[in-house]
């Protein structure tokens, strides 16, 4: 039996379409594949890399197989990544060996002892968490920020979100967020810095704690 399949399950909406060790692997070739044809997969690690030099304590929640915790790893930060998924957790951890994955649900997450200056959640964390766990998940995510920190969501707006993920607008998260007690530093439409809204399919956010 692998390990994934001794952690226990974390329903989420990502739950509902993912499909355990051999899922994960055909998840990972995919963005490998994508490397070897010149793909810029970069963008969410150096938009991260940018609001804090490193070292920085970076926390990648929601970091299925561990593109952009790796990354930021390999650019000299110290770098925490956590996932509902077992399995992608399990190929994260066959890939790095350095960077330390967590498998645990964002809604209920307790690092004991651990705060981060950053916390990010790319590749459409937000809307494939669990219906109605939003605002304990931001909650959860600002227990650990420092007191100048910044959580940055990245995500696909309603109309073009993936299969299986919900239709979250900006205002959406605006409103989790201050109930998470997290005020508004900056919104863009791309992880390039592109201004918003740009063309309405994307919304980049970074907070900060109130």
């Amino acid at each position: 039996m692998s390990p994934a399949a001794e952690l226990p399950e974390i329903r989420t909406r990502w739950s509902e379409v993912s499909g355990g060790i051999d899922a994960a692997h055909a998840y990972q070739q995919r963005f490998d594949a994508l490397a070897e044809q010149g793909v810029d997969l970069d963008g969410e690690a150096r938009f991260v890399h940018a609001l804090h030099e490193a070292p920085a304590r970076i926390l990648d929640a929601g970091c299925g197989t561990g593109r952009v915790a790796s990354t930021l790893t390999a650019l000299g930060h110290d770098v925490v990544g956590v996932d509902a998924d077992g399995a992608m957790i399990e190929v994260a951890r066959e890939r790095d060996d350095t960077t330390r994955f967590v498998h645990a649900d964002l809604a209920t997450l307790t690092l004991t002892g651990q705060a981060f200056d950053v916390i990010v959640l790319a590749g459409n964390v937000v809307p494939f968490l669990a219906d109605g766990t939003l605002v304990d998940v931001l909650r959860r995510l600002r227990a650990h920020l420092t007191t100048d920190g910044r959580l940055v969501c990245g995500w696909a707006l309603p109309g073009h979100q993936p299969p299986g993920a919900a239709a979250v607008d900006a205002d959406d998260v605006d409103r989790a967020a201050f109930a998470a007690d997290l005020s508004l530093v900056v919104r863009y439409s791309s992880w390039d810095r592109d201004p918003w809204p740009g063309d309405g399919s994307w919304a980049l956010t970074v907070h900060r704690p109130r």
